[in-house]
């Protein structure tokens, strides 16, 4: 690794890109036509993301980010909860490229399967979030409570406000997370795929529309303001919810 690389941008970047290759690739895995995991189910791809999500951190974390946030709605929460709100700018760009970049990565790393799946709306899901019932307000919702939870635990993992002298020690904490949102994921991820990451959403999104993907479908843009508004709202209330009563 070049030192001079090392950045909080590049750790959000680098990271978010290892979250989303490993995510959506496990979906483009179970969803794709003659994939080797085609058909596994909803358990290979809840597991599949919590590793991801463990893989990202600690990649973001060793390329400079000491926050490893890899998720806007965590960002903005955050610097509700501290007040500090310089790191915006830098890791939210940082957070949506990466997502795109490991969206391309899905796409070359399962090049041949596109052509020959059939589904258009498999291939958009191998990318974004797609509601099991499009009910757009409910949508909202679950991604509200999913959202409010990964910041709420994630909150009591990495700190000892919520945990006093039980404090979880930190090198923990990545492989800690990794299981939070395995367990969001089997749990609340049902109704709309548990985005709970604007960035993990929004990212892979706008690949999918400008990369010539085969057979593809449109981006399903009427629908991506849930998987960005619903993160954001739950992961701020989950931060409220500190200050007032932490």
């Amino acid at each position: 690794m070049v030192h001079s690389l090392v950045s909080p941008f590049m750790g959000e970047f680098m990271g978010t890109m290892v979250l989303v290759l490993l995510g959506d690739g496990v979906v483009a895995g179970v969803l794709l036509k003659r994939s080797k995991g085609e058909g596994a189910g909803w358990l290979t791809i809840t597991t599949a993301w919590g590793i991801a999500v463990f893989a990202g951190v600690v990649t973001s974390t060793a390329w400079g980010s000491p926050d490893a946030h890899l998720n806007p709605a965590i960002t903005v929460a955050s610097a509700i909860l501290t007040g500090d709100f310089h790191k915006l700018p830098i890791y939210i760009p940082a957070q949506i490229l990466g997502a795109m970049a490991g969206a391309l990565l899905v796409w070359l790393a399962y090049l041949p399967h596109w052509a020959i799946t059939d589904d258009a709306d498999a291939k958009l899901g191998c990318f974004c979030t797609i509601p099991a019932i499009r009910k757009p307000w409910a949508n909202a919702i679950a991604e509200i409570i999913g959202s409010y939870v990964l910041f709420l635990v994630i909150a009591g993992i990495t700190s000892k406000a919520l945990g006093g002298t039980m404090g979880v020690a930190v090198g923990l904490s990545p492989f800690l997370v990794g299981f939070l949102v395995w367990g969001i994921g089997m749990s609340l991820g049902g109704p709309t795929g548990y985005a709970i990451n604007p960035a993990r959403d929004f990212g892979p999104r706008l690949a999918h529309t400008l990369l010539p993907i085969a057979g593809k479908r449109d981006g399903d843009w009427g629908y991506a303001w849930v998987p960005i508004l619903g993160p954001i709202l739950g992961a701020v209330l989950a931060a409220l919810t500190i200050k007032l009563f932490g």
